[in-house]
């Protein structure tokens, strides 16, 4: 193995439209590069999963906001969108795994975008363990014997939440397995599943609006919404569409398993994101419109998956909602996979724990398979927290969210900053020979739009709210959850930054790159 120390700041790499080479950022191509547009499309499309997240907060954003909740959804659409072109900019130069933790890093310093590269590897394994409970959602819906744990499958009740952690564990055990054994293998089940999950989302979105009951000025009601006002309701209900759209630079992290990266990943991180949104729309529309009551209670408890077996019968609804269990575990599966990424790429740059193992890829695979294992067991640990009480499933579910954002904003933070002093520029092309992917004079303007989005959605979303994360009282440590999780994993980093930093040498920043000799 051989290192290079060079001063914390990252300069930014001379252009290459070679996509087989990763030698100007001082890696060698270990991943095997096998993903095409399709499957790029695939890895942004199934972390943010339409049918997973809708079918797993829907319940959660009326009970809050009644119908108008839907008007969250194109608020945080059109945010995401201008997070999503920053990113795009950014995948086309600089095509790595790991690439919240390598463009933060290349666009501020190694220590700041080390903290970025781990607030989001952090928050992907919370979001590995909140999508594997959307299982609880669906498959007692489907059949009572999912229900393996008491008798109540409501995710709010104690049997739920346990029995939402079971089936969590179980698909995670599956998930990890496949996160080690074959690149291809994962790649055909991700597209296969991603397949699947649009013709779903298609069917159910025509099913329900053509079940549909009252017209969509019914949007405009808060009706069934808990007495917090109408921006309380919005702001509250704004949680299901952020939990939704987040995970498209996934499209990113893939880069080095991609074909044309610099040419592929600005395109798909755009168009998943931008798909996912109009599918996700009007999978909420459709469900609001067909449901049978609005007032009955049931909607803000069982969601979507009481609307699709009211109103189109156990025989089609739960045909659909097995579709919506394959969204579930390809979604968790594309989840693990970004995260393993990071870990990677991190471990690589020899940055955390263990990396010479963490870093290593088996040859034959193509895949770094303790990654795997560490983001599987870690994310299973937390499942457990279900078990203590049902208000864990909020909890988990609203940290990983604040958490993806938080390090989103660490990365559109110093792009600004790059911007307004006139260092960044997308000049260049890619692998076909045409220009990089650019805003141009848009620059500046949606940079600065979607770094003041991300941190007030960020406070949004983080704020302790006692009706939200504790209504039953009694537990004050979920009411302040996230911010104790999120101060917890800061302080934990900043520990080990200082022993390593120790161990290295006085003063001495950690190695920028790590080239690895052939292992086997």
């Amino acid at each position: 193995m051989t290192t290079t120390a060079p001063s914390d700041v990252r300069p930014d790499p001379p252009h290459s439209p070679d996509d087989g080479s990763l030698a100007e950022f001082g890696y060698r191509q270990e991943l095997h590069r096998s993903l095409g547009r399709y499957a790029s499309f695939a890895a942004g499309f199934s972390f943010i999963s339409v049918l997973t997240t809708v079918f797993q907060f829907f319940a959660f954003g009326y009970a809050f906001g009644g119908p108008v909740f839907f008007w969250a959804w194109p608020a945080v659409l059109v945010g995401q969108l201008l997070v999503a072109a920053c990113f795009a900019e950014l995948a086309a130069r600089y095509p790595i795994s790991g690439a919240i933790y390598q463009w933060s890093s290349r666009l501020s310093n190694l220590t700041f975008g080390w903290f970025a590269g781990w607030i989001m590897v952090i928050g992907q394994i919370v979001v590995v363990a909140a999508a594997a409970l959307a299982l609880q959602m669906v498959l007692p819906a489907i059949w009572s014997g999912f229900q393996l744990v008491g008798t109540d499958s409501a995710v709010t009740s104690q049997d739920g939440a346990a029995n939402a952690a079971v089936l969590g564990v179980i698909l995670l055990v599956l998930t990890t397995v496949v996160n080690i054994v074959d690149n291809r293998v994962m790649s055909v089940i991700n597209r296969v599943g991603v397949t699947a999950e649009i013709i779903g989302a298609i069917l159910i979105i025509v099913l329900l609006l053509t079940h549909s009951k009252r017209s969509p000025g019914i949007t405009f009601h808060t009706e069934g919404a808990a007495s917090s006002g109408l921006l309380g309701a919005l702001l509250v209900g704004s949680f299901t569409a952020a939990y939704v759209m987040i995970g498209f630079d996934s499209a990113g992290e893939m880069s080095e398993e991609t074909h044309n990266p610099r040419r592929t990943a600005p395109r798909t991180i755009l168009t998943a994101l931008a798909a996912a949104g109009l599918l996700g729309g009007l999978v909420i529309l459709g469900g609001l419109l067909a449901a049978p009551s609005l007032t009955d209670g049931h909607l803000g408890v069982d969601g979507l998956s009481y609307v699709l077996t009211s109103r189109l019968g156990d025989g089609v609804g739960k045909a659909l909602l097995a579709d919506v269990v394959v969204a579930i575990a390809v979604a968790t599966l594309a989840i693990q996979t970004a995260a393993c990424r990071m870990l990677f790429s991190m471990a690589r740059d020899g940055q955390l724990p263990f990396s010479k193992r963490l870093a290593h890829v088996n040859p034959r695979t193509g895949m770094p398979s303790a990654p795997a294992l560490v983001v599987g067991v870690l994310a299973a640990a937390l499942l457990l927290l279900n078990f203590a009480s049902p208000d864990a499933f909020l909890a988990i579910g609203t940290t990983c969210i604040v958490m993806l954002y938080l390090a989103y904003a660490m990365v559109t933070g110093p792009l600004l900053l790059r911007r307004l002093r006139g260092e960044f520029t997308s000049e260049g092309t890619d692998e076909t020979g045409a220009k990089l992917f650019s805003l141009g004079r848009w620059g500046i303007p949606v940079n600065a739009l979607a770094l003041l989005y991300g941190l007030l959605m960020t406070i949004n979303l983080a704020w302790p709210r006692a009706t939200v994360y504790d209504p039953a009282g009694g537990h004050w440590y979920f009411q302040w959850f996230t911010v104790l999780f999120l101060a917890a994993t800061v302080a934990v980093g900043a520990g080990f930054r200082l022993y390593r930093n120790r161990v290295v040498g006085t003063g001495s920043p950690a190695p920028e790159t790590v080239v690895q000799e052939a292992t086997v």
